[in-house]
């Protein structure tokens, strides 16, 4: 009996300090269903930089070109530039051919930030003020550049856009990123941008005002989560990165599960590198005494840090209460229990799912996401694993994703497909 209660309070203590976690962000999260704000008509045009580093990639690129060509923004107020590196297809020629310009990677080129690191150097030398990052599997919305405009001209200095998954009905893998980006959309970056804090910043559709580059003496990451990296620099400098719900991209997502578990094992182990990297100088600028906003989006920042890790460890909690259980009641009562438990998950998973694709206000039920929508609870339980795995041992080397092109784009607000542009 000493044993077991022993063993409870090890499983108490471990959840309350994870709990304490989660109610932090779910605090956040309350604010989901706030209006999202809307940046008025620009003043303005900025003359804008964007850049697409490729590896491989000419399936894919001169889709992501002939997109940002159509831009309503005025073509004198921007230049695409594609960095291609480590490439052993025609990506270059593609992306010339598309109608994009060229930048010439130098010496070893190890991650996307390497690539970026040499353009900004390059690019900062002109009289671009802003400067958007894109994947060379993506697509831009026509308007994107123009709500970018409008964000920067309301005194954003970095801005993140909608992302959204290219081809959802490709297969319920594909799918079930395209909902996990509504979910983390509506929860994570909304509320934030109610709350003055920062959107989460991912490796594609964002934007950075040249001030803050100058800041940061350029483009300076090492990790393979550049974004993750470059959102701690902001963080240290006080910088928010506002969120911009209007600007949208299409990004092509993986199609089969193993593919999908490489890139999101390679996500989790980024993000726990940069924790390691860079939560010692965030955490001793947060204790030597930041204020008000500043202290805040640091704070803001440290949890989304530290996140991954309780994530990690939350099956040690859960583990020591079914081992409870087994002791106690024994080990059928501790099997049943568990049960309960993962078939609450699963029907809170689908429920939330379904909510998002076939209930949303004023969006007609798109029935072709039934298989996503049952197999999301799969999805979402295999980011546990997933870190599990990062925290055991650290995922240093970038994997190529390969991307056919072929996917359908979602029309925000339109009841229908519409076929993406094919690549060259």
């Amino acid at each position: 009996m000493r044993d077991m209660s022993m063993f409870l309070a090890a499983a108490c203590f471990a959840g309350l300090v994870l709990k304490l976690v989660s109610v932090y962000f779910g605090s956040i999260a309350c604010f989901a269903f706030s209006k999202e704000q809307k940046y008025p008509p620009a003043k303005r045009l900025r003359k804008m930089a964007v850049l697409a580093a490729c590896r491989n990639e000419e399936t894919v690129i001169g889709g992501l070109v002939e997109s940002l060509k159509a831009q309503d923004y005025p073509t004198e107020y921007y230049d695409i530039y594609v960095i291609p590196n480590n490439c052993t297809d025609h990506t270059e020629e593609a992306a010339r051919q598309a109608g994009a310009k060229i930048i010439q990677c130098t010496g070893t080129v190890g991650c996307k930030g390497d690539a970026l690191h040499q353009a900004v150097e390059q690019l900062m030398k002109e009289d671009y003020e802003v400067f958007c990052v894109f994947d060379a599997d993506n697509h831009a919305a026509p308007d994107f550049l123009t709500h970018m405009n409008e964000a920067f001209d309301a005194g954003a200095r970095v801005v993140k856009a909608r992302q959204v998954a290219k081809n959802p009905y490709d297969s319920w893998v594909s799918g079930c990123y395209g909902i996990y980006f509504d979910l983390f959309h509506l929860f994570f970056n909304h509320p934030r941008a109610v709350c003055g804090l920062s959107a989460k910043l991912v490796g594609t559709g964002f934007a950075v005002h040249r001030d803050v580059l100058e800041r940061l003496g350029g483009w300076n990451t090492t990790t393979i989560a550049e974004d993750a990296e470059f959102s701690s620099q902001c963080a240290e400098l006080g910088e928010r990165i506002w969120w911009a719900g209007d600007a949208v991209t299409y990004d092509e997502q993986p199609l089969s599960f193993r593919v999908s578990l490489t890139q999101r094992r390679r996500w989790c182990s980024g993000v726990m590198q940069v924790a390691k990297l860079r939560l010692p100088v965030l955490l001793g600028k947060f204790w030597k005494g930041q204020e008000g906003d500043a202290a805040m989006l640091l704070l803001d920042f440290i949890m989304f840090l530290i996140a991954p890790f309780t994530q990690a460890v939350s099956i040690v909690p859960l583990g020591l209460v079914l081992l409870c259980k087994g002791l106690e009641n024994g080990w059928g009562n501790a099997l049943q229990y568990a049960g309960s438990g993962l078939l609450l998950y699963m029907l809170a998973m689908m429920l939330l799912a379904a909510g998002l694709v076939w209930f949303r206000k004023g969006k007609k039920p798109d029935w072709r996401m039934g298989k996503a929508v049952l197999l999301f609870p799969l999805f979402m339980a295999s980011w546990l694993p997933l870190q599990i795995a990062s925290l055991c041992r650290e995922t240093k080397k970038w994997e190529e994703i390969r991307h056919t092109g072929k996917g359908v784009c979602r029309k925000e607000g339109l009841g229908r497909l519409s076929q993406t542009p094919q690549t060259l």
